[in-house]
């Protein structure tokens, strides 16, 4: 009889039991389930930050090769103008002679330039069309050392004539004597980097900046190093 009630009672727990062993098992199931799904995603997101990574690494490599190829196009497009001089601030007129203007610049400065030195001379387009600035002359002249025997004239000369330095009346023109400016012919990158070059430069109290051989350099004092402004980062070196 004893036997008989204990198979009983374990019978009627064994069926009581029976749906909550189901539940765990399906439980565990899950459990399994979620897990797998939980390292399935942990193994995504980690070659997912590898690739990231990667994709950083290479970002970078190309940012530098961007900005190597910027500097070679910009060396090369002030190299084509390394033969050029720019005029500034010479009146126009409508039946001026750019070539006689340059010639007669020449000689005012004292450099001997023949016709077959002036490769080619012409005015340009305005930067900013709303300017009252005359347009440049821009002269191709027969080689970089001719250029610099210009430019070289030219500061000599307003280095010895510091009351008057070199202005459209020496040129021919009558009227107000506006200043005259010679300068070499910058590629629009370095103009830009030359016109925020000088202005940082003033923030920052340099005495000098200057450009040569289409490098543009600043010197905060006489007695001080000068530093070259290479690119809009160089900036960052005024100080």
């Amino acid at each position: 009889m004893s036997a008989k009630f204990n198979k009983t009672i374990i019978t009627t727990i064994s069926k009581e039991l029976a749906p909550i062993k189901r539940e765990i098992a399906d439980i565990v199931e899950s459990m399994s389930f979620m897990n797998k799904k939980f390292e399935d995603m942990m193994k995504a997101h980690e070659l997912s930050r590898e690739i990231i990574t990667k994709l950083e690494l290479e970002n970078t490599d190309l940012k530098v090769t961007v900005e190597e190829l910027n500097d070679r196009l910009a060396n090369l497009e002030q190299q084509s103008r390394s033969n050029n001089i720019e005029l500034q601030c010479v009146p126009e007129n409508k039946k001026e002679n750019v070539y006689n203007i340059v010639t007669q610049l020449a000689r005012v400065v004292n450099c001997e330039i023949g016709e077959r030195d002036i490769l080619h001379c012409t005015r340009i387009a305005k930067v900013n069309p709303s300017s009252t600035r005359p347009r440049s002359i821009i002269v191709q002249l027969a080689s970089p050392r001719m250029r610099d025997h210009l430019l070289a004239a030219t500061i000599k000369y307003n280095q010895a004539n510091p009351q008057e330095k070199l202005n459209c009346s020496h040129l021919g023109y009558a009227g107000p004597k506006s200043p005259v400016f010679v300068a070499e012919h910058l590629s629009p990158a370095n103009k830009a980097l030359h016109a925020a070059t000088r202005i940082k430069a003033r923030e920052k109290n340099y005495k000098y900046v200057w450009v040569r051989n289409g490098r543009i350099f600043v010197r905060k004092t006489d007695g001080a190093d000068y530093i070259q402004i290479r690119n809009k980062s160089s900036l960052s070196k005024i100080v």
